[in-house]
């Protein structure tokens, strides 16, 4: 991708059919297909492989996180507040709302001097069941830090916070906390997003749309960082270092991008967002994979961002034998019956 040029996708591109990345088997019949594009970049910007249309504009939405944290750590205020890995991994977190993320996001704003009060994410019901479950027991009502994204709005207050910047509207996209990223993103996605469509996201952040390649690109260079000023480059390396040591705050128990981060390590550094997007971080191979399912299928994304990281030999054998599960997903009733099976085309290749 251009570094530089935010190029939208033409009329006749947006009508163009992604390929079917992977099918759904009840049975021995494909019930379901989910089309989708995959874009793996270098730091320089071109483009290594692709399956489908990566020119086409996406939301990146949660699959950007780990970028996103990133003036959390180069405007000093990580270290001023004593943020160690756990903290920074929830600041590029979805996390499912189990009992050591809730903490910790709490943990996060009562050293920025906030609590969760301030959080401008919203609440909803924890996504792992055993927390839900929990709450339910003890007769409690979810909070804004059972949000999957309170650990990064914990981050953006903390910022807020060190800079000396009032808290209260540091979702809207004026607030010097907004800007500072929209910053970042253009930086690193190589991308003028001025005007680029603008939405926003679930958490109530403003999301920028950009074409699929320059997320991957974003990714490419959090994974080599070398033409980046000294400050970018550490605050890379320590994103980076967290979320390998401390994959549990990630996402959670069963969690994708948990699971992959535990099962491969350090070099193979996967994110996933709402609607189908998904993102890696190859720090072994110097690049960057971004990925996006057009129905918006979680399941689909998870398999087929799996089955690229193969294609591309980021996982060994060994590592491909601890997540077999994850690969060759096996459908299955309310009742523990096997009724189908998930399986990614032949676009991606014989594995």
């Amino acid at each position: 991708m251009d570094d530089g040029a935010h190029a939208h996708a033409s009329k006749a591109a947006d009508h163009a059919a992604n390929p079917v990345l992977v099918e759904v088997l009840r049975g021995n019949m494909v019930e379901s297909r989910h089309r989708g594009a995959v874009a793996v970049v270098a730091p320089d910007g071109s483009v290594v492989r692709s399956w489908g249309d990566v020119t086409r504009d996406v939301y990146p939405r949660s699959a950007i996180k780990p970028v996103q944290a990133l003036p959390l750590i180069e405007t000093g205020a990580a270290d001023r507040y004593g943020f160690a890995e756990a903290e920074i991994a929830l600041a590029c977190s979805s996390h499912l709302g189990e009992e050591r993320h809730v903490e910790t996001a709490r943990h996060m704003l009562e050293r920025a001097g906030a609590s969760a009060d301030d959080l401008e994410c919203g609440a909803h019901v924890p996504a792992d069941p055993n927390a839900a479950h929990n709450l339910i027991t003890r007769g409690e009502s979810c909070c804004a830090l059972h949000n999957n994204c309170s650990g990064k709005h914990a981050g953006m207050i903390a910022t807020a916070m060190h800079k000396g910047e009032t808290p209260a509207g540091y979702t809207d996209v004026t607030h010097p906390v907004q800007q500072r990223i929209l910053g970042v993103f253009e930086s690193m996605t190589g991308c003028d997003l001025t005007r680029a469509p603008r939405g926003v996201d679930g958490c109530s952040v403003p999301v920028w749309a950009m074409p699929l390649g320059n997320l991957a690109l974003a990714m490419a260079r959090m994974a080599d960082p070398s033409d980046q000023p000294d400050a970018r480059q550490t605050a890379v390396v320590r994103i980076r270092g967290a979320m390998a040591a401390a994959p549990f705050y990630v996402h959670g128990t069963g969690g994708f991008a948990t699971d992959v981060i535990t099962a491969a390590g350090p070099n193979v550094l996967v994110k996933g967002g709402a609607e189908g997007v998904c993102t890696a971080i190859l720090p072994a191979l110097g690049l960057g994979v971004a990925l996006k399912v057009d129905d918006g299928a979680g399941r689909a994304a998870e398999l087929a961002m799996l089955h690229t990281l193969v294609a591309i030999d980021a996982i060994d054998t060994a590592q491909q034998e601890a997540l077999t599960d994850r690969l060759n997903p096996v459908q299955t009733s309310w009742a523990g019956h096997a009724a189908g099976t998930m399986r990614v085309t032949d676009v991606f290749g014989d594995q």
